[in-house]
């Protein structure tokens, strides 16, 4: 495991109507998101890998479509999981971990993320908390 990553599997209450899961509830972790937003990535498409320096994201996902994870630490420590509609989960993915992810179904998959920092600061005026390993050739970091 790497240290202060947190993996939760989403269960699903399902009935006549559908499915509810429950994604975060603050009596089960101290977190204080500060935004929310929905990704969409294509069949085979990469995002990441990156890492942010003070920014922590909480992804959910839940589906449609499904994912490979990738998250590394600085010890070198590689832990892969595949997440989404078959396997619904919330990931917290602190500062300073290394994380990106593959679309791996034949569908677009959805990720949503609430993260603790505003994208860009207040009113969009800040540098982005982003090291983007992916911009690198000669990034340890690879998702194929």
């Amino acid at each position: 495991m790497i240290a202060g990553v947190i993996i939760k599997k989403i269960n699903k209450n399902s009935d006549a109507r559908g499915w509810l899961g429950e994604i975060f509830r603050s009596d089960e972790m101290e977190y204080n998101p500060t935004m929310g937003y929905v990704s969409v990535t294509r069949p085979g498409i990469v995002r990441g890998p990156h890492e942010h320096k003070e920014q922590v994201d909480f992804f959910a996902f839940i589906g449609p479509g499904d994912f490979e994870l990738h998250l590394w630490d600085k010890k070198g420590e590689h832990l892969k999981i595949e997440v989404g509609e078959k396997n619904p989960t919330a990931v917290l993915v602190p500062p300073g971990v290394v994380h990106g992810y593959k679309c791996i179904s034949k569908t677009a998959g959805w990720v949503i993320n609430l993260p603790n920092k505003l994208y860009k600061g207040k009113d969009k005026k800040e540098e982005i908390d982003e090291i983007r390993w992916e911009q690198n050739p000669t990034s340890p970091y690879k998702i194929k």
